[in-house]
């Protein structure tokens, strides 16, 4: 299923924040998740249009994904395929496949690319400098391919992902800070999701 996270993080808090419900069982999750593996277990598969690559799931926050797919149900993350496959999966089904996703091995960055730029420092509150959310409701951007952070930015920008937060941010970006942005923190090197306190400023 073509989730258009972020990922990244899903920059790209969702505009549910913490998702509500019971703890999902990673367990039953392994068991359900090849419905996203049509997609998201096959390294550099593309959206076809806009063309870029489905972002990574392996180590993202299980909360975060629970509400990315509650907001693909909802219409205010616009996607076809992913509006379909979120629609036919119950919320305990969402949440045993995130919790699965939540433990697997996450993507490894790039080499990290220089200091973070002037653009993406006002991420850090939420995504940290390393790109690692920094609670469960945020999306890690490590490791992110880069053209689908650039993507989800655009779609911020566009008001096709809708979240208040996200939405003033990325319309004060221009094309080359979007970029930027998602370079640094695709070169990150992402770690498995674990809760940690926001950094100090």
């Amino acid at each position: 299923m073509a989730l258009s996270l972020l990922l990244v993080a899903g920059g790209l808090m969702p505009a549910g924040a913490r998702a509500e419900g019971a703890a999902g069982d990673a367990g039953r999750g392994a068991k359900l998740v090849y419905t996203c593996y049509g997609c998201h277990g096959i390294p550099d598969y593309r959206n076809a249009y806009p063309n870029y690559r489905v972002p990574r799931l392996g180590g993202q926050h299980e909360n975060y994904l629970v509400a990315a797919l509650a907001e693909y149900r909802a219409g205010t993350r616009s996607h076809p395929t992913m509006k379909g496959q979120a629609s036919s999966l119950g919320e305990q089904d969402a949440r045993d496949i995130a919790a699965f996703l939540a433990t697997q091995q996450p993507p490894a960055g790039g080499k990290p690319a220089g200091a973070l730029p002037d653009a993406a420092k006002a991420c850090t509150a939420c995504h940290g400098a390393d790109g690692i959310g920094v609670t469960p409701d945020y999306p890690t951007l490590a490791g992110q391919y880069a053209d689908y952070l650039e993507q989800a930015l655009r779609a911020y920008k566009k008001g096709t992902r809708q979240n208040p937060i996200m939405g003033g941010f990325a319309a004060t970006l221009k094309d080359e800070d979007v970029a930027a942005v998602a370079r640094y923190f695709a070169a990150q090197q992402p770690g498995l999701s674990v809760p940690r306190p926001p950094a100090k400023p």
